[in-house]
């Protein structure tokens, strides 16, 4: 990559980062897609799933067909970097790194483009709403593997905390599956000074949060992994009246099916005991989301050799993560691979979803050249 590229990719990064959109709400974050890639000269479809946005690159004669993915969406966190280039949408931040992830995809376009030495075809897919409102099934759902019959499918997450530019491959599991809890109690209201003539909602709730918590330490096995997070408690509205309802929401993760059929199963057991014990009616509501990211071994040595070719330090022995990635439901369609990219120190308040994360523009050219040879590998491997 030239100096020159880089300082574009981080200007456009940095645009980004300044003009932050929501999961479902990403048009202007297409539209500038859109004007680079009309400025790159290369061809795109957009509308795909909501804002998505296909580019497409052929050269030579092989039919070998491979994807490259990143997404666009921010997040609803309140920026804290008080960096030059800080959000300024209130209340909306590039907490995630979308933004660069978005700028490594142009910058590999950009390689791909200038480059005569590879033969077939590369999709390059901005994906919208991958924070929770499924941007990849509404792709797949559009059509994407039908419009765009790519035979395998690539991506990476930037990763705090792991030293800068080194590339992370894992074989299997990458992150794991999950789904969103909601936990409604609803007793009987009343005046505070006479309890007994109401149902607590909020003392069961308290009973239930501590039980729930016994289901990973004591239902799952410590050889596996699972996750059970209660992060939001609603209920009451006066200090001197005992509430009606109380809500509880939070999260499950894993990385096994069969660990989540205990997690389940444990919850709605858990719940049922507490309404008896507190003559209270709990319902549990729980919506799964991405599946587990597992990337095929094949495509995982792609992935390595990648990472070689560019001459990125390469690491194989991280463990998963706890975090979802929607690119899992790619990955159910088609073979492929999903690394991380070290985005260097973790600084207090900087992890992914901090309000002082930034993505680190030193690594785009480590990112953008991955991502473009990556392509080159697969497609060669044909």
């Amino acid at each position: 990559m030239t100096p020159e590229l880089h300082q574009k990719l981080t200007a456009w990064r940095r645009h980004l980062h300044a003009h932050p959109e929501l999961s479902l709400q990403e048009k202007a974050t297409a539209a500038f897609v859109q004007d680079k890639l009309t400025e790159l000269g290369i061809p795109f479809k957009a509308g795909i799933g909501g804002h998505g946005i296909v580019a497409t690159l052929t050269r030579g004669t092989a039919q070998g067909r491979v994807g490259l993915r990143a997404d666009m969406d921010a997040l609803p966190i309140t920026e804290d970097t008080g960096l030059p280039y800080a959000s300024t949408t209130s209340g909306v931040m590039h907490a995630c790194g979308h933004d660069g992830h978005t700028a490594s995809l142009l910058g590999a376009a950009a390689l791909l483009a200038a480059d005569t030495s590879w033969s077939g075809t590369v999709d390059f897919i901005f994906q919208p709403a991958e924070e929770g409102y499924g941007g990849s099934r509404a792709m797949v759902a559009d059509g994407l593997f039908e419009r765009f019959p790519m035979d395998r499918v690539f991506g990476f997450h930037n990763w705090p905390g792991l030293q800068a530019g080194t590339i992370a491959v894992h074989d299997g599991v990458v992150m794991a599956s999950g789904g969103r809890v909601t936990l409604t109690i609803e007793g009987h209201a009343g005046h505070a000074g006479m309890p007994h003539l109401t149902r607590d909602p909020v003392m069961a709730a308290g009973h239930l949060i501590v039980a729930l918590q016994s289901i990973v330490a004591r239902s799952v096995d410590p050889l596996d992994t699972a996750v059970l997070s209660l992060c939001t408690i609603d209920g009451g509205t006066a200090p001197n009246q005992i509430a009606g309802k109380v809500t509880i929401r939070g999260t499950l993760r894993f990385h096994r099916e069969a660990v989540k059929d205990i997690l389940l199963a444990r919850i709605s057991e858990i719940c049922a005991g507490v309404a008896t014990s507190f003559g209270v009616k709990v319902t549990p509501e729980i919506v799964m989301g991405v599946g587990v990211v597992i990337n095929t071994p094949e495509e995982a040595g792609l992935a390595r050799h990648a990472a070689e070719r560019v001459q990125a330090p390469l690491r194989r022995d991280l463990a998963p993560s706890m975090a979802g990635e929607d690119f899992a439901f790619y990955l159910q369609k088609r073979p492929g691979a999903f690394v991380w990219i070290g985005n260097g120190e973790l600084r207090d308040g900087a992890e992914l979803h901090g309000p002082r994360y930034d993505f680190n523009d030193a690594i785009l050219p480590v990112a953008s050249s991955w991502m473009a040879e990556v392509a080159k590998t697969a497609l060669a491997s044909n």
